[in-house]
């Protein structure tokens, strides 16, 4: 196996091409599907592929300290929420336009909604790339591992025929919270100590098995318990980290982790079965278009919603369009529970290949698709996308905190209000039948039976549904004016527009949000077409709502750089220096809405001298926006692409804080940070 790996590994490597799809071609070849004389131990290769995970991950936990994950995991499980109810939503319609089952069609939603955690990083490591798209990414990832165990969990209940229940559920989850704060509570007390204590003897080789040991036992404690070796190998690199010598042992680890890395991938090449995949290839070509579209709309839509801006929105979404290890898993159990065909777990496989061999050419083509996508976008959508960064990043550290009890509460009345409405419609559909057969006597036909419990049903969902809208109406405002507060009332609130746009934009964000998590709930209750339907037009919704807040900014916008162009020319008559960045405190606290504003002089010698703001893709590449420009007696309002910068232009920045300063390191010149 690995005789031929390295044939195919050196040949893609000469054809510039991810070392992934040689693996996966070694894979085909020494595999029992494809006639050769070389088939290699279908178990033993299994066997090993799994020490390839564990220590995969074990390295990438290495990468994220317990302060790294708590800084990322409240955006990431948002987007991780989002992406995956609307894959496992779409996995669900596939499935039955396909004609399969019910049961098949849960387990079906389920697989396609976990991305593979051990093919990005893998590829992430040969395109060589960090920064915050990997840990965002790496973040969303740990969130969706959490919920396919919270969906074995619920299918386990559904495909034994036992039903789930919301006790049974939260008692799940609970028990998987608890298991996660008494390891990283006992762990963060042990593990870096001994460590820094197995470090203070400095040998290579007792750090090597000592760090690998660490790894294998945290790893088979979670197996223990009924978690993924995978989760429990991340956990262990990040507690390892706490100790500050990650980059000595990672050094350490690498190499024996990218040999059993290798092994993983040749595995997954071993499970293509060109036949099977004539077979089914219509099955196929649906969950793969499902898998990449469908990540890459819901992964793109809730980044952006959590403050990415869109470059970095879009590439994850096309970072993470494929599955893997979960998915493999949760086919093995429907089948294992009898709930599934045979035929379930290779169609997985496959589409787990092809999407391995997307992946690597998604990533590369993310950069360009972002910047395309960003171009694209009406004038009015790109300043907003700018500026919404800008908002969500002041929202999580807000200068005006709103009560916390009351946003607790309408996110309480949220959730009731949604239970409730899901628990409507399956207990009305699932008693439908029993209910006409009750009425028919009493009523002249079958038909106005039918008709008078779904409209009173209809009417019992329509408080429900109000007190939905009024939840996430309120919810919104709140959040909103947290983000960017009133000013005293002796003076005008030059905030009222940009406040609007936030505020429109998650009130409707939260009532998609909760509309998808009753879709995901009552899916198997209501007809598949209506999940499409109800889809196009929560997110038209949305979209519309962001328009209009959008087109509303543009002359806030224009006023506050006007704003802008008299700060800059007070900083020039006052002989204070711009030859370098500084902020603006004085835009800042008038205009709370154009973030954190930063002139910034270009100097002569500077790579942007000269260049148009279209050739130096300034938004599209850090996601900043240049508000003004002012040149001596001339100056510029929102100046439009295709003006070129000249030595002496004094720029006034506007964005997120990351980004401002992406853009400031691009104009001068500077080596840019990981992104």
């Amino acid at each position: 196996m690995l005789g031929v790996a390295a044939v195919t590994t050196v040949l893609f490597q000469r054809l510039r091409q991810p070392v992934v799809l040689g693996y996966l071609l070694a894979g085909i070849v020494v595999g029992p599907h494809v006639w050769t004389s070389l088939v290699a131990d279908e178990a033993m290769v299994r066997t090993l592929s799994e020490l390839g995970v564990v220590l995969l991950m074990f390295s990438l936990g290495l990468e994220f300290s317990l302060g790294k994950l708590a800084r990322v995991g409240p955006t990431a499980g948002v987007t991780a929420a989002i992406q995956s109810a609307i894959a496992a939503l779409l996995g669900y319609v596939a499935a039955r336009a396909l004609g399969w089952s019910a049961l098949e069609a849960l387990f079906s939603g389920a697989i396609v909604a976990i991305s593979s955690t051990t093919i990005i990083a893998k590829v992430f490591d040969e395109e060589r790339i960090g920064g915050r798209l990997r840990e965002r990414v790496v973040g969303i990832l740990l969130v969706e591992d959490l919920i396919a165990i919270a969906f074995m969990t619920a299918l386990t209940a559904v495909g034994t025929g036992a039903g789930v229940s919301a006790s049974a559920l939260g008692y799940t989850l609970f028990e998987l919270a608890l298991f996660l704060v008494t390891l990283l509570g006992v762990g963060i007390l042990i593990v870096p100590r001994s460590v820094r204590g197995v470090l203070r003897l400095q040998r290579a080789e007792t750090t090597l098995i000592a760090a690998i040991g660490i790894c294998f036992a945290t790893a088979w404690l979670a197996q223990h318990f009924g978690y993924s070796v995978a989760l429990g190998a991340f956990l262990a690199g990040s507690l390892v980290a706490e100790s500050g010598h990650a980059p000595e042992i990672e050094h350490l680890v690498l190499p024996v982790r990218d040999m059993f890395a290798a092994i993983f991938f040749v595995s997954v090449g071993m499970s293509f079965d060109p036949a099977l995949v004539a077979q089914h290839a219509v099955a196929i070509a649906a969950l793969t278009a499902v898998v990449i579209l469908g990540k890459l709309v819901g992964v793109s839509l809730g980044a952006f919603l959590t403050g990415s801006g869109v470059r970095d929105a879009v590439r994850a979404g096309m970072s993470l369009a494929q599955i893997g290890e979960f998915s493999f898993i949760i086919a093995v159990l429907g089948q294992s529970l009898g709930a599934t065909r045979e035929f379930l777990y290779p169609v997985t496989v496959a589409v787990s290949a092809v999407t391995t061999l997307t992946t690597p050419w998604l990533i590369r083509a993310a950069d360009p698709v972002a910047r395309a996508v960003d171009r694209s976008l009406p004038r009015p959508l790109q300043t907003f996308a700018t500026l919404y960064g800008a908002w969500v990043e002041r929202l999580a550290q807000p200068a005006a905190p709103v009560s916390v009890p009351q946003r607790r509460r309408f996110v309480r009345f949220l959730a009731l209000d949604s239970l409730a409405l899901a628990g409507l419609v399956a207990g009305s559909s699932a008693g439908l039948a029993r209910g006409v057969a009750l009425l028919e006597p009493l009523v002249a036909a079958p038909s106005v039976a039918r008709a008078l419990l779904i409209g009173g049903a209809c009417a019992l969902a329509v408080p429900l549904v109000v007190g939905l809208g009024r939840s996430a109406r309120n919810l919104g405002a709140l959040l909103a004016l947290s983000a960017l507060p009133r000013g005293s009332a002796e003076r005008t609130d030059l905030d009222a527009a940009p406040r609007r746009a936030l505020e429109l934009t998650l009130q409707f964000a939260v009532a998609a949000g909760a509309g998808v998590g009753v879709m995901v709930l009552t899916q198997p209750f209501l007809p598949s077409i209506s999940t499409p339907i109800v889809l196009v037009a929560l997110f038209g919704a949305l979209a519309v709502a962001v328009w209009r807040g959008a087109a509303d900014l543009e002359s806030h916008v224009r006023a506050g750089s006007q704003a802008v162009l008299e700060t800059l020319a007070s900083y020039a008559h006052a002989g204070r220096p711009t030859a370098e960045s500084r902020s603006m405190p004085e835009i800042e606290r008038l205009l709370h809405g154009l973030g954190a504003p930063l002139a910034l002089s270009i100097e002569a010698g500077s790579p942007a001298a000269g260049k148009s703001l279209a050739e130096l893709d300034l938004r599209g590449r850090t996601g900043a926006t240049v508000l003004a420009i002012a040149r001596g007696s001339e100056s510029l309002v929102t100046p439009p692409p295709h003006e070129r910068l000249r030595a002496g232009d004094v720029l006034a920045l506007a964005g997120a804080h990351d980004a401002v300063e992406a853009a400031r390191a691009l104009l001068l010149g500077e080596p840019p940070a990981a992104q």
